[in-house]
């Protein structure tokens, strides 16, 4: 898999006024790299990973995976590319709170992979979904709902569901701004793992300590990236 953002542009109008928010991008990341992307609050690192990951479109330019752009695919097609090869790691978990862990992490298969769509599926999916949290210490807790799990548990849950549709790239936006240096010391650790699986990460953080891990450091200044 190959990820490649081309001169990205991206205003917002705030306040009636136009803010640019990113201008010009680009960026390149190749099968196995873990990448982080630094800025300080309201650079507009968030905006950058959801426009990687096709959540939003930009005003211009364009976000190839392997040659094939994101925004050349309308509506069902575009969810269904994203569902299937981007996971999504986000800093306040965006959990749904009716479900319990395990459910949650499986939601994303069934969107994901229609999982009803072949004879079992469904088995297959919740076999992957328990693998997945075991792996992740999550074994004993996946019957509780996300109001009963710590900070930590909860975005080990997301990290979960982000994995379970073994995405070609995972995106990762701010996993560790939500928790205590202990916890994210942990989930910090668990990036690690993935990396040294082969799994690409594209990570955006403020804090340098957390962006040490990543192969590559790029600094997001004034709308455009600047390699570290």
């Amino acid at each position: 898999m190959q990820l490649h953002a081309t001169n990205l542009h991206k205003t917002y109008n705030i306040g009636g006024g136009d803010v640019r928010v990113l201008r010009g991008v680009n960026l390149k990341v190749e099968s196995g790299q873990w990448v982080a992307v630094l800025g300080a609050s309201g650079s507009g690192k968030s905006t950058l990973l959801h426009l990687l990951g096709g959540l939003d479109r930009p005003d211009d330019g364009s976000v190839q995976y392997d040659g094939k752009n994101l925004f050349n695919l309308e509506g069902g097609t575009l969810d269904r590319y994203r569902n299937a090869h981007v996971g999504f790691v986000f800093q306040f978990y965006h959990l749904l709170p009716e479900l319990n862990a395990r459910e949650n992490v499986l939601i994303a298969a069934m969107i994901g992979r229609s999982v009803f769509g072949w004879p079992g599926a469904r088995d297959a999916c919740g076999k992957r979904a328990d693998e997945l949290l075991d792996r992740l210490g999550l074994k004993d807790r996946a019957r509780h709902k996300p109001g009963k799990l710590s900070g930590g548990e909860r975005q080990r849950v997301a990290i979960a569901r982000a994995l379970i549709n073994e995405p070609d790239v995972l995106l990762a936006d701010e996993p560790t701004g939500n928790l205590d240096a202990g916890t994210g010391e942990h989930i910090l650790d668990l990036l690690r793992q993935l990396h040294a699986g082969g799994q690409s990460i594209v990570m955006v953080t403020h804090d340098q300590r957390i962006s040490a891990a990543a192969d590559r450091r790029e600094l997001l200044i004034e709308g455009q990236l600047q390699h570290e």
